[in-house]
């Protein structure tokens, strides 16, 4: 199994601490976030960063649907780590200051592939797929906090 990674960034006119702070927030801002790949979408613990327990579905693609329940820490400062009960994957959200005013927001996501073809093709085209993905959320985040 390879380890497929998938590396998604965007620069936002609002400070770090505002940013982090919608980012953290699953009880109430990050659901307005998500584009129409997510469904089912609940905090069942939590709400406001560490300690959180979210669930949603994925759909990366047509056929390719990932039920995710998902654990959030906080291991440092401007940092949310999400890591799925249900499989490898691990999202990292980074916020940092960006110059007076603005923040750069890293999202990155890794989990192991899939073995043989199957995982060629996995770690060739589910990149691209999950940084569309992202792109779309991140869309949503500046948009919100920008206001």
């Amino acid at each position: 199994m390879a380890q497929v990674e998938a590396t998604t960034e965007r620069v936002v006119a609002a400070d770090a601490e505002k940013v982090f702070d919608a980012l953290a927030d699953y009880s109430g801002t990050r659901a307005k976030l998500l584009p129409e790949h997510f469904s089912e979408y609940e905090v069942r613990e939590g709400g406001d960063g560490e300690g959180t327990l979210v669930h949603w579905k994925l759909q990366a693609t047509s056929k390719r649907v990932r039920d995710c329940l998902l654990e959030v820490s906080e291991p440092t400062d401007g940092e949310l780590v999400e890591k799925d009960r249900n499989s490898t994957m691990v999202t990292t959200w980074r916020v940092t200051p960006a110059g007076e005013g603005n923040s750069r927001v890293v999202v990155h996501t890794t989990w192991k592939g899939a073995g043989g073809i199957g995982g060629f093709f996995e770690k060739t085209f589910a990149p691209k797929g999950l940084g569309r993905i992202y792109d779309a959320v991140l869309a949503k985040l500046a948009t919100e906090v920008e206001k």
